[in-house]
């Protein structure tokens, strides 16, 4: 082998070892879940969900300093990167999961050359997560059925055993047997009857629950069927099942922490997790499994792909101007971009890195069911030319620290990108009026939710607020994110005299961490019936004692759980025909 065919073979290896190392490690982490329920260390879960979203970048900063070290001079060499990227791939190519060690490739090249856009010499483009099918590879437990669903899921249940014993698995399976007739008289019974029950052979942990994940089988037809399981101290027991495709997708939704989960082949359970779910974007699964590079592959190919095949112009995005983000979209694909203004409109403070650590913050941070996943990328290039006048002249006047033209591209060095919801502000005058109350309900319940999950939103105005299709209220404007135990909740001070009310700042001291949900009033920007209908469920939101005793239990650890199949006040959508979009 001559000298530079060595280099080209160390280095393809070096980055190759890299990432088998990461991997060992993500799947360590993981492996850690099942001791973590069975020991109701819900703090360790925690750290563990932070620990493993910042794995993944320690691991290609490694190999990217170990390959300058390696290469001198010609660590930016193209040619020679163009060989090292063949004799990787050719070694790679059919292997499982080969798509996860190619989007490795991609970040170590990516960070040594500081890519824009995209540079086929040196990195795979769109590179396939898998050759072929991999649901086949997928290692399932198969559960035939012979008349008796008892009998099936007291099977189920020996076969995903923990240290800690069920509480009673005979009332776990008559409550299965229940819930599953039940839902088949609905549903299901023109399908016939069930042939087989089937469920991907790995618990998926999230938070302080273990779920079960599987799907129905009859003819022509495939139901999901999602069983969530809760560690009470007593025991293990069988705490919902979720057989509607809506319910399951809320709880594989992009509004939650990511899934611990082991499967043989993760793109085999994103491939099942598709059966059952064919509304969810790829890239979405992809994340929820916590393969978050991945999922951002995913998500950039797949939008490529739709920008590909329109001819349409970004345009501002729907709802009231940001003060901190300029937002953007393609009318025809559910995704916005978001891009951080060079000055933020009054009466904002706060400094572009404090924006920055709130995005990072809330990536780290379990959602709760009611904050947007939002992507990080780094240098993305866009057509310039699929950008209208007036979008392009204020990103070109007022994002100028991020945005760059360069020939027939626009660059942003940094944008998040995140799922597109309508702004609640807007769509409660879009739709008729109990539907309207129905949505500030959950808006003050979006609220609550996030104060169960240490989350202050810092701006509670409605336009701030969106609402996904599922109806359920999500928060999305992270730049006065905090955690509540960071608060001092206060009452407003009664004033001294008639000049105190009439001063246009306070007459009082407001320290930095100073709240005031009295003052919350000011953000309820609806009409007055429903307005009146926010107070009578939520009015203690507006009281400084609700917060306070909030706060006593994050700092206690005595906050209850927020779960994500609480059901919605909408009817269950039924299960969807097989092969159905």
């Amino acid at each position: 082998m001559t000298t530079s065919g060595k280099i080209v073979a160390e280095s393809a290896q070096l980055i190759y070892d890299g990432f088998v190392r990461y991997n060992e490690n993500f799947q360590r982490v993981t492996a850690r879940a099942r001791k973590r329920f069975e020991t109701r260390d819900w703090k360790g879960v925690q750290e563990d969900l932070i620990g493993r979203v910042e794995l993944y970048e320690k691991s290609v900063r490694r190999i990217v300093v170990t390959l300058q070290k390696n290469l001198g001079p010609r660590a930016t060499d193209h040619r020679l990167w163009n060989d090292i990227r063949w004799y990787f791939g050719q070694r790679v190519q059919n292997i499982p999961d080969a798509g996860f060690t190619k989007t490795f490739f991609n970040s170590v090249t990516r960070r040594i050359f500081g890519t824009i856009g995209i540079d086929p010499e040196v990195e795979f483009v769109s590179p396939a997560p898998e050759e072929g099918s991999a649901i086949d590879a997928l290692r399932l437990r198969h559960y035939p059925y012979w008349g008796s669903l008892k009998e099936i899921f007291a099977g189920v249940l020996n076969d995903f055993s923990f240290q800690v014993p069920y509480l009673s698995k005979d009332q776990d399976c008559e409550r299965i047997d229940r819930e599953i007739n039940q839902y088949a008289r609905i549903y299901l019974q023109e399908y016939g009857d069930f042939l087989r029950f089937e469920f991907i052979d790995s618990v998926f942990y999230q938070s302080a629950r273990a779920y079960l994940v599987g799907r129905i089988l009859q003819q022509h037809q495939i139901t999901p069927i999602v069983i969530a399981l809760e560690n009470s101290g007593r025991g293990v027991r069988v705490d919902a099942v979720l057989l509607s495709e809506e319910e399951v997708s809320i709880v594989f939704s992009y509004t939650r922490s990511y899934y611990f989960a082991d499967p043989n082949s993760v793109v085999g359970a994103v491939q099942f997790l598709h059966t059952i779910l064919p509304r969810k974007p790829i890239d979405e699964l992809y994340t929820v499994m916590g393969r978050l590079r991945q999922g951002k592959t995913e998500r950039y190919r797949s939008f490529t792909n739709h920008l590909n095949n329109t001819d349409e112009k970004f345009v501002h995005a729907a709802g009231d101007k940001g003060l901190v983000m300029l937002v953007f979209n393609l009318p025809s694909y559910d995704l916005v971009f978001k891009i951080i203004r060079d000055k933020f409109g009054y009466p904002k403070t706060v400094r572009r890195e404090d924006v920055v650590g709130k995005y990072r913050m809330i990536s780290k941070h379990d959602r709760g069911g009611r904050l947007i996943d939002t992507q990080e990328f780094r240098n993305l290039e866009l057509p310039l030319n699929r950008f209208g006048e007036e979008l392009l002249d204020e990103l070109q006047h007022e994002t100028t620290l991020t945005t760059h033209i360069k020939g027939d591209q626009i660059g942003f060095d940094q944008c998040y990108i995140e799922r597109r919801v309508r702004p609640l502000n807007l769509y409660i005058n879009e739709v008729n009026r109990n539907e309207a109350q129905a949505a500030i309900l959950d808006y003050g319940q979006a609220i609550r939710d996030l104060a169960l999950n240490n989350i202050f939103p810092g701006d509670l105005l409605l336009k701030n607020f969106g609402v996904t299709r599922h109806r359920r209220i999500v928060f999305y404007d992270y730049d006065e994110v905090c955690m509540i135990t960071d608060c001092e909740f206060r009452d407003l001070p009664e004033p001294v005299d008639d000049d105190d009310v009439m001063r246009p700042d306070a007459w009082f001291y407001v320290g930095e961490h100073d709240i005031f949900p009295e003052e919350f009033m000011k953000f309820l920007s609806m009409d007055a019936d429903l307005r009146e209908v926010f107070l009578q469920v939520h009015g203690d939101l507006l009281t400084a004692r609700y917060w306070r005793d909030i706060k006593a239990m994050q700092l206690a650890g005595e906050a209850p759980l927020v779960v994500p199949y609480a059901r919605p006040e909408i009817p269950a959508t039924p299960a969807r025909k097989r092969g159905a979009a």
